[in-house]
């Protein structure tokens, strides 16, 4: 198995994650809307603007791979 097989392994799994972004991304983005919401809590809301920007960034990217479908 040479360097570009590899390459070719990741293309598979690039698209996959496209296929279950385009799929769940809402499913996801509320997971990690709930996960925000319990790592809020525990720091007694002092990284809330963090949290929350980390949280769209990463919506973001999930968007990102479901259009690229």
């Amino acid at each position: 198995m040479g360097m570009f097989d590899n390459l070719k392994n990741l293309k598979g799994l690039k698209d996959k994650a496209s296929e279950l972004a385009a799929e769940h991304g809402e499913t996801v983005g509320k997971g990690l809307d709930k996960a925000a919401d319990i790592v809020d809590s525990k720091t007694g809301g002092k990284h809330s603007d963090k949290i929350d920007t980390g949280v769209e960034k990463a919506k973001g990217l999930i968007d990102g791979l479901g259009d690229k479908k």
